[in-house]
């Protein structure tokens, strides 16, 4: 299948679901695998099909600096533990988005270029699709307050050297990323792993060693 007809059968799934509430859709997997391309395409497809969809934004649901680096900038599982304010995600949008919810939900938390704590609102639909991409979004007792996980999967040797280079610019170059994957992102992504196996808990898995050319993946696979 081309990435397009990956795109369009993920979001016909997805639009043909009906929970009684926005539907909350976590896209997953390790650090440079394509996640917010991923997300930021699907949201387009399940707009196409008729939803309303919202991409909510990883980026406003971070921990301020001083508890995202409290272990250290190398830390691997301070960035598995410390990087994302989960709580808030769990507090104020995926419980107001799931059943007896208000619908109200955070747009976002956190400012990350100012390290300032926000707090901005908006009413979802009824029938909105919701859709938020981020490593780690199965850990613990969040997994439960998915209604679909889209988990995708690569070697990751080839996620982390697609990281590197998106990353380069901003860590300061590609020697300086690869250490910053090494000891910190990467190594964070393979704690999850051992400790959660995403893939096997997600409801939808595609293969995405190449981005161009993805793959739905039978679970019996």
């Amino acid at each position: 299948m081309t990435r397009s007809a990956v795109l369009d059968e993920v979001a016909r799934r997805l639009s043909e679901r009906d929970a009684g509430h926005p539907l909350r859709i976590g896209i997953d997997g390790v650090c440079g695998v394509g996640k917010s391309t991923f997300a930021e395409e699907l949201v387009s497809r399940i707009g196409s099909h008729g939803r309303p969809a919202i991409l909510l934004d990883s980026d406003g649901f971070h921990h301020v600096r001083a508890i995202r680096y409290r272990r250290g900038r190398d830390s691997a599982r301070g960035y598995y533990e410390d990087a994302y304010d989960f709580g808030a995600l769990r507090e104020f949008a995926l419980e107001p988005l799931g059943p007896e919810g208000s619908r109200r939900y955070a747009v976002r938390v956190h400012d990350l270029a100012t390290d300032e704590i926000v707090r901005e609102f908006a009413t979802a639909p009824a029938d909105a699709v919701v859709v938020f991409a981020a490593t780690f979004l199965q850990r613990g007792d969040l997994r439960e307050l998915w209604d679909e996980v889209v988990y995708l999967d690569a070697a990751i040797e080839r996620a982390e050297r697609r990281g590197i280079r998106r990353d380069a610019v901003q860590l300061g170059g590609a020697d300086v990323a690869a250490r910053a994957y090494a000891s910190r992102y990467m190594a964070a992504c393979r704690i999850y792993l051992d400790e959660e196996d995403p893939r096997s808990r997600a409801s939808i898995v595609v293969d995405h060693d190449d981005p161009m050319r993805p793959r739905l993946v039978d679970r019996r696979d």
